[in-house]
């Protein structure tokens, strides 16, 4: 019974589907063209439709471990979008890179980006939370494949990058840390996941 309620509904649902594509023709002609398959050697309607995510309910042994869950999603929609937008400008900034001649160049562009970020960001950047600037650092690896140490010693030198290192260690950070999507870090690139997806 239930086989047979679910091909009754799929079948509903692709004759709706294929009455809706059809609606939505503009074209005066009679005869609307729609992407097919052969199935049993019959023409059959082909439409793409949206992948859909299932998403379990998740279940806490706590009421702390639950906080400490909704507080990563908190944190995550705070520090996402400042990854990627370190990804994009650390693609712009190293496509220029590639243009530019000397070293002298090179050097007064990665300044001249620097002041243009801190101009953007600093304010916005400062406000984080300790626990905000540890997973911003972990996102950043995760966007673009390099650690924060890394970044700053490829564009600023090795003795920023040690300066720095030693300021983020004062606050319990650390510059090198690493994003860990199959141990330590799997919930929060779990969480990463449905954000992209619009799901929390």
């Amino acid at each position: 019974m239930k086989r047979f309620a679910g091909t009754v509904l799929v079948a509903f649902l692709v004759a709706a589907a294929v009455k809706d594509v059809g609606a939505q023709a503009t074209s005066t002609d009679s005869l609307i063209l729609y992407p097919t398959i052969i199935l049993d050697g019959e023409y059959v309607p082909h439409i793409k439709i949206e992948d859909v995510v299932k998403v379990g309910k998740r279940r806490f042994k706590s009421r702390r471990e639950m906080g400490k869950y909704y507080r990563m999603i908190y944190n995550l929609k705070k520090t996402y979008p400042y990854a990627q937008i370190a990804k994009y400008k650390l693609l712009e900034i190293n496509e220029n890179l590639k243009i530019l001649k000397t070293d002298r160049e090179k050097k007064e562009y990665v300044a001249r980006a620097e002041k243009e970020l801190r101009n953007q960001f600093e304010k916005d950047l400062t406000k984080l939370t300790i626990s905000q600037g540890k997973m911003l650092i972990k996102l950043i690896d995760r966007e673009t494949q390099r650690t924060s140490y890394e970044l700053v010693k490829e564009l600023k030198g090795g003795f920023s990058a040690t300066f720095w290192q030693g300021i983020a260690r004062l606050f319990g950070s650390n510059l090198k840390t690493k994003f860990d999507p199959q141990g330590e870090d799997k919930i929060l690139n779990e969480l990463i996941f449905l954000y992209e997806q619009g799901l929390i």
